[in-house]
């Protein structure tokens, strides 16, 4: 079978740099004004105190009012897809997770004010999870267009990658992309990545991702191809099946929690801060037998492309090259479901994953001590729960 080196991703190289470096540019200064805003904040609210207290009853509604807001939530003034329209992308070896307050977490010894200049608490907080599977405006490359639905995406210039929302760990799992636009000099990639494949490179560019190309037809893997089919145009819908045999117990599979990262707050929403393993996570990587992937093109199999891929979580991913445009179906209903594969469409993990999250959040508040005495302030009558 024919092989060839990756030669799509030295298109972008250049162009994505320059990308990244004005991102980070614009992402430094808000967080700068954010700063400020912050310290003048408190500056006001300093002074405001030193006046006579006042007492009338609209006074202490408004105060009231005030101390509610004070704590950060995500439900509030979130778009219906909810997420954030600005927020802080992942890159430079550093993921960012939107984080919601966590019901099943103590915390009635928490003040926000009384937090100002000091870690916020990660266990009160949970990572928070929309409402459907959408494409993921912070697991992006920050030049790709996200339509409002979240539904599509167009390029820009160099080849760089989205992700899906939701990411499968095990199980058969289908989803439909539609290619609206494709120049004849632009190209698409689709196909499933880990949460550590690089979002400024071609799908499949390393070790974890794995995608179809529009051009000639290809797989590639590890920035290798592989003739695979013919290739796909703009008006092609095609489909992505991936099979994971699971060979582990439920708990090694269940997600991260996150409650023991670092919160940071962005534009009045708390992110967790989750700095990326890349190097440990490949030598880890351990092939999962009996795995699968398949694409379809307009119903019609074109074969397994991969077979015992590595083991991980996986998530919807698609690679673009200059203004291609891509229209994501992650179900439940297809314009061409596969009709000789036992599969689940990407819209049921909503409610699975919501399951997996909340049991891996349970398990962390129940093994782990939540409450640090050092840090959290606790009345005279207040004792650790972990205390003996």
């Amino acid at each position: 079978m024919e092989e060839l080196i990756d030669q799509d991703s030295t298109f972008s190289e250049s162009t994505n740099q320059d990308v990244e470096m004005s991102v980070a540019s614009d992402i430094q200064s808000i967080n700068n004004e954010d700063s400020n805003l912050s310290a003048s904040g408190r500056s006001i609210s300093k002074r405001s105190t030193r006046g006579k207290r006042r007492t009338t009853d609209q006074e202490k509604s408004q105060s009231a009012s005030k101390r509610g807001k004070s704590d950060v939530s995500t439900a509030q003034k979130l778009p219906v897809h909810g997420y954030p329209l600005e927020h802080p992308f992942n890159k430079d070896g550093y993921r960012y997770i939107l984080a919601d307050t966590d019901p099943h977490a103590e915390r009635s010894n928490f003040e926000l004010d009384s937090w100002a200049g000091k870690p916020i608490p990660g266990e009160i907080y949970r990572v928070a999870l929309p409402p459907n599977v959408y494409l993921a405006l912070h697991d992006r490359a920050p030049q790709l267009k996200i339509s409002e639905d979240r539904l599509s995406v167009t390029g820009e210039k160099g080849y760089s990658m989205v992700r899906g929302t939701h990411g499968v760990a095990k199980g058969n799992w289908y989803f439909e992309c539609t290619i609206e636009e494709m120049p004849g000099d632009s190209a698409t990639r689709i196909g499933w990545s880990q949460m550590y494949g690089n979002l400024q490179a071609p799908l499949g560019y390393d070790k974890f991702g794995y995608s179809w190309r529009s051009k000639k037809g290809t797989k590639f893997h590890q920035s290798r191809g592989k003739h695979y089919s013919s290739g796909y145009e703009a008006g092609d819908v095609l489909g992505c099946l991936i099979k994971l045999p699971q060979h582990d117990s439920i708990a090694s599979l269940l997600p991260d929690t996150f409650k023991d990262r670092a919160l940071i707050k962005f534009k009045n929403h708390l992110y967790y801060e989750d700095k990326e393993m890349v190097e440990k996570a490949e030598k880890n990587l351990k092939t999962l037998n009996g795995s699968q992937i398949e694409f379809f093109k307009n119903g019609k199999s074109q074969g397994v492309a991969f077979e015992n891929i590595f083991k991980g979580s996986y998530y919807p991913a698609i690679s673009l090259y200059k203004n291609s445009a891509v229209a994501l179906n992650f179900g439940p209903d297809f314009q061409y479901p596969p009709e000789t594969a036992n599969y689940r469409p990407m819209s049921d993990r909503v409610l699975e994953q919501e399951t997996e999250q909340s049991l891996a959040d349970l398990i962390y508040l129940a093994t782990f001590e939540v409450d640090k005495v050092e840090d959290i302030p606790h009345s005279n009558n207040t004792r650790r729960r972990s205390e003996k």
